[in-house]
């Protein structure tokens, strides 16, 4: 049996632990939201808000996220933005994010990059993407600014990516890098995004 631990977003500063991030507790869209923004100097640095209060192993974790590139950003920005769990601190996580630009983009090899699978430090895309072409990241149909609802769903050294309520999921990894581990859950963005987040909700198991 699944014991609910539900997260009420409705966020405020004082339910999140900010590193290389500001975060405020604002209307988006028509939903409570937490936006987090880089803090100035951040640059290629982890860019994470840990939740308060929770420890993961196994089991879902359910959010809404929005994320577009943020104000001056450069070309290559994105709108990073996802969900990091079994997170040891601040700079040692497994993470999926979405790439939001990249969903209805014109190029194909660009969207085939619109979901990522990251584990930090070891693992960063660069070096996922170099030795393993394509697996650790695939399409899915996104629009930035847009609230996108994520569910993912961790068993032991396996985890599955599902966007927008899909009844399959769009990235798949069997082999997460560290391990069959336990930690926290935290909100994650990458460089130059701006990103608001709703509705979390993490089910153990």
């Amino acid at each position: 049996m699944f014991a609910a631990i539900a997260l009420a977003l409705a966020l405020t500063s004082k339910t999140v632990e900010p590193h290389n991030v500001v975060v405020a507790a604002v209307s988006y869209r028509g939903k409570a939201a937490l936006r987090l923004v880089e803090t100035e100097r951040a640059l290629h640095k982890d860019t994470i808000g840990i939740v308060s209060g929770v420890r993961f192993h196994n089991g879902v974790i359910e959010a809404d996220i929005a994320g577009v590139p943020g104000a001056g950003a450069s070309e290559g920005a994105r709108g990073f933005a996802g969900i990091a769990f079994r997170v040891k601190d601040a700079a040692t996580y497994e993470c999926f994010y979405l790439r939001p630009t990249n969903g209805r983009a014109t190029d194909q090899l660009r969207r085939n990059h619109s979901t990522q699978y990251i584990s930090h430090p070891d693992f960063p895309w660069e070096r996922l993407r170099k030795e393993n072409p394509g697996v650790y990241e695939s399409y899915t149909d996104l629009v930035p600014g847009e609230w996108t609802h994520v569910k993912i769903v961790v068993d032991g050294t396996k985890a599955q990516l599902y966007v927008n309520r899909s009844p399959q999921p769009v990235l798949i990894v069997n082999d997460l890098k560290a391990g069959d581990s336990e930690g926290g859950v935290a909100l994650w963005i990458g460089d130059e995004t701006e990103a608001h987040f709703a509705n979390l909700k993490v089910t153990p198991r």
